[in-house]
């Protein structure tokens, strides 16, 4: 019996710790998924990436089975980890909050690049110092 596709639903959970609560158990509650099994299959996957945000791909199908794509952590989170900040500036024109090397950013960029809308690992490295710079952190050499 082919499986029917009922739903795709995204969801940002913490490496490690998904729980049953929202955002998950509100996201599939709704379509009859065995939340509880999500969670325990998420947190065996994402155990070594333990508190970064881990976006998630969760396709639904008519049988109420499931299957979950991990996408890279968000530039931004992972900029943040870099830089060694706890947020970024309320008003990046003017205040700058940390720093980072190109060097970081490449390794960011390289890392981002299966999940990105890029051509290549220039353009890549582009975006990902461009966010930085938005969110008021210097990319220096």
């Amino acid at each position: 019996m082919a499986k029917n596709m009922v739903a795709q639903v995204k969801v940002q959970i913490p490496g490690g710790q998904a729980t049953p609560a929202p955002p998950v158990g509100t996201s599939l509650g709704p379509h009859g998924v065995n939340i509880g099994q999500f969670v325990k299959q998420f947190n065996d996957r994402t155990k070594e990436l333990n508190g970064m945000i881990v976006p998630a791909l969760i396709t639904i199908y008519s049988d109420r089975s499931f299957e979950f794509v991990l996408k890279s952590p968000p530039a931004a989170v992972l900029l943040k980890k870099a830089a060694g900040i706890a947020k970024g500036a309320q008003n990046a024109r003017t205040e700058k909050v940390g720093r980072v090397t190109r060097a970081q950013v490449a390794e960011i960029a390289k890392a981002k690049h299966a999940d990105m809308n890029s051509s290549g690992p220039e353009e890549a490295f582009r975006v990902i110092a461009g966010t930085a710079r938005s969110m008021g952190i210097e990319v220096v050499d």
